[in-house]
């Protein structure tokens, strides 16, 4: 076997570094037959349905209220800053911020201004209904919950999303990438979400989410299981990637206590 420094899919390190290259990624393979700690998921997509949006329209009422008169120079350059953010997400696993978003636009997000957008996204941020059974089933059978978002947002936010929606006291620890360094597939992402939540060997974790690569192939760099839930329209160029084999696909949260039972009696 070559050295790791022969080898360039020797190291996690090496591994998220070709992640963010031009394709050239390694196959993951994992030993699969540990007992099962925790479970991690996704929010966008995967514990809240997948919707399309209008982010140029969502602004474009954002920036009404700030300045009227500017409205349309105002939503785009929060739409152009929120584009360059995510794209730096998706080409150099690196995150970022409302407030950054709006301190590239140079534009100055006053309180009435958040209430609209805040309000603008409520009905894309409501939780699939299937969610806190699911939530309480995977409770009930001894695990420890997490979450791990690629997100903009703080969270604050996120945990009123999740305090409204009757989840946020079924969560053992959540990671969201506003306050980190790092947005998903980078290894330290899933690993940092891993130890919110309470576990310390990523054999024992699986991760539910619905992109092949920053979820799946993310999760399985870091030696997780993964699930896929395939329910998101995402195209190519936003992905970047479309690697990724998922060691069990659901349709249905609900069908994951059923994937999680399989995978306890063989541990």
């Amino acid at each position: 076997m070559p050295a790791p420094s022969d080898d360039p899919c020797g190291t996690a390190e090496s591994r998220a570094r070709l992640s963010a290259g031009s394709g050239n990624l390694c196959a993951v393979t994992n030993d699969k037959n540990e007992p099962i700690e925790a479970v991690l998921f996704d929010w966008g997509g995967t514990l809240a349905p997948w919707h399309t949006i209008d982010l140029l329209g969502v602004w474009r009422s954002v920036a009404t209220v700030i300045d009227r008169d500017r409205a349309d120079e105002l939503a785009a350059a929060l739409l152009a800053a929120e584009d360059e953010v995510w794209i730096r997400s998706r080409d150099e696993h690196r995150s970022g911020t409302l407030e950054e978003v709006c301190a590239m636009a140079e534009v100055v997000m006053t309180p009435e201004a958040l209430v609209e957008y805040e309000r603008l996204w409520h009905p894309h941020t409501e939780l699939d209904p299937e969610a806190p059974a699911t939530l309480e089933g995977l409770r009930a059978r001894g695990l420890r919950i997490g979450v791990l978002s690629n997100t903009i947002w703080s969270r604050q936010r996120h945990e009123s999303i999740f305090a409204r929606d009757g989840i946020l006291e079924l969560l053992d620890g959540a990671v969201y990438s506003s306050e980190i360094a790092w947005t998903k597939p980078h290894e330290e992402a899933f690993l940092a979400a891993m130890r919110a939540a309470g576990a310390s060997d990523p054999a024992r974790c699986v991760f539910v989410g619905d992109r092949l690569f920053d979820d799946v192939w993310g999760a399985q760099n870091v030696g997780m299981r993964a699930v896929h839930i395939p329910h998101s329209a995402i195209t190519a160029s936003q992905l970047g990637h479309t690697e990724g084999v998922p060691d069990a696909t659901v349709h249905n949260l609900s069908d994951l206590l059923d994937v999680v039972d399989g995978w306890m009696k063989e541990s």
